[in-house]
């Protein structure tokens, strides 16, 4: 059976030795963690290999968007790093959804909808899509359900409903989560912990408020805590 981790750290860093050394100088020893484009591109599978070498379940988030067989492809070249999550882009429609699910064997793959810094606003005005930004949000979580996808990425604020709409057991994973006292940077739908838990969210992904903190293991701990 698939699962997710209620927590993962964001490896949000320029390289393979800033994330190594984050980890190893605040003794978050196997902690789940998320490895972004940033790193990925960077330092490619190596980082992935390194890390399960030292114990940490890996989430790869490098949102794979491309025609059906290429996706397809690239999840089975990227599942072979003994990756634990898997993302795609939810608009990359149903067929490279399918295929990309097929293809990922026990990997837990969830589709993108909506960024956390896309807002209303942008949805109309510049991406052309005259919906609101939460019926957006739901028409692509319910394809992604046909499609096969274990569950979707999203904002806080949409968890509950698509909760409340899916027909089988669904994750909502929610990244833009910020502490109460912390800036939410270029995040437009950002949300405390305790949000998350409320709404509903399977798990949920934190960067800066625990890679910028003074005490990085006790804020982990505490969020975890915090979530149950």
């Amino acid at each position: 059976m698939k699962t997710l981790r209620p927590l993962y750290i964001a490896l949000d860093f320029p390289g393979k030795e800033e994330a190594l050394e984050f980890l190893e100088t605040h003794n978050l020893e196997k902690v789940p963690v998320k490895v972004g484009m940033q790193l990925f591109y960077k330092e490619g599978p190596a980082i992935v290999r390194e890390l399960r070498k030292r114990g940490h379940p890996v989430f790869l988030d490098v949102k794979l968007h491309d025609i059906p067989a290429t996706a397809e492809g690239a999840v089975r070249s990227l599942v072979s790093l003994d990756i634990e999550v898997l993302t795609v882009h939810a608009q990359g429609g149903k067929e490279m959804m399918k295929r990309a699910g097929r293809a990922a064997g026990d990997t837990v793959v969830l589709a993108v909808t909506q960024l956390t810094s896309v807002t209303e606003e942008m949805l109309n005005r510049e991406l052309g899509i005259p919906s609101s930004l939460k019926e957006n949000v739901m028409n692509l979580a319910l394809q992604a359900q046909e499609s096969g996808m274990d569950g979707v990425v999203c904002s806080v604020h949409e968890a509950k409903m698509i909760n409340t709409r899916v027909k089988r057991e669904f994750f909502t994973l929610t990244p833009g989560i910020r502490l109460e006292t912390e800036s939410k940077h270029d995040q437009k739908r950002a949300a405390t912990p305790e949000e998350a838990k409320r709404e509903g969210a399977t798990a949920i992904v934190v960067g800066r408020a625990v890679t910028e903190a003074d005490n990085p293991k006790e804020i982990y701990e505490a969020i975890r805590r915090e979530i149950g």
